[in-house]
């Protein structure tokens, strides 16, 4: 089995409604985002996938949400905005992207340096 991973940042604003704490009220993040891929074969150039076309498909997302209050974002007008939403909002978004014989593993989305949240699907 293969893994690549790539690594992207965006900056927004989010507030979390209902929290009951500073996080409440609006503040921003620069959002380190990361994507783990999988798969089991590689072409003939000896690539699982290029790290090129996930970096395209990652940055088109991310274009939507950086300098955003993510709070306006439709993707979150019933939900909070937080890093845990935001990682199953992007699982989402680039899983249908990928090839064939290629699967997203896992997204991690980090507000600092020592707080982030990860969205993988149930293997149940």
């Amino acid at each position: 089995m293969y893994q690549l991973k790539i690594t992207e940042w965006f900056s927004a604003g989010h507030q979390l409604k209902g929290y009951h704490g500073k996080c409440e009220e609006m503040h921003g993040h620069n959002f380190k985002v990361e994507l783990l891929v999988e798969g089991k074969k590689l072409d003939a150039t000896g690539l699982m996938i290029d790290f090129k076309d996930l970096k395209e498909w990652l940055g088109e997302i991310l274009e939507e949400l950086d300098h955003k209050v993510l709070n306006q974002v439709p993707a979150f007008s019933r939900e909070n905005p937080s890093s845990e939403n935001i990682a199953r909002y992007l699982f989402k978004k680039i899983s249908p992207k990928l090839p064939r014989g290629v699967r997203l593993t896992e997204v991690w989305v980090w507000e600092s340096e020592n707080a982030g949240a990860a969205y993988r699907p149930d293997k149940a």
